[in-house]
């Protein structure tokens, strides 16, 4: 009996964890490049797999989540206006009854800063949703802290 129990846990648990796997669709990677002695570009890039596509910042009530971003407060830089992103593909989502703005493949979103330090460490979380033709993930934040140098 004890080892029908065993055999039947051991079923159970590679059963949940094989259909239980997390799926990331998109990878996040980071830089930075000094403007002057003053201001710098913060590069926030996303590598979205091939039928995946993430959410401009710009999607009106009602639709998916749009992706965001949020910078820590810091003595040593100041964040100068909104962060810019390129011209994203415009789609018509039944779904959502409305057009949105989604990107595939990949995308580099810009943030200015103003540098009161010569080297810092921009932080803070972009936020952002995932789908495909046939799915959506749940919202998901990641954290960052981007070198400047």
């Amino acid at each position: 009996m004890k080892k029908l129990s065993a055999l039947l846990a051991f079923v159970l648990l590679t059963t949940l964890t094989t259909s239980a796997q997390i799926k990331t669709p998109v990878k996040w990677s980071y830089a930075a490049k000094k403007l002057n002695n003053n201001e710098a570009m913060v590069l926030i890039k996303a590598t979205i797999e091939k039928g995946w596509h993430v959410y401009s910042q710009n999607i009106k009530p009602g639709g998916p989540i749009p992706t965001s971003f949020t910078f820590a407060k810091s003595a040593d830089y100041a964040v100068l206006g909104k962060t810019s992103e390129p011209k994203g593909i415009s789609h018509f989502e039944k779904v959502f009854d409305m057009d949105v703005v989604y990107f595939e493949n990949a995308v580099v979103f810009q943030q200015k800063i103003k540098l009161n330090k010569a080297t810092t460490n921009v932080k803070g979380t972009v936020e952002f949703m995932v789908c495909n033709d046939k799915e959506c993930l749940p919202p998901d934040e990641v954290n960052f802290s981007i070198p400047v140098k």
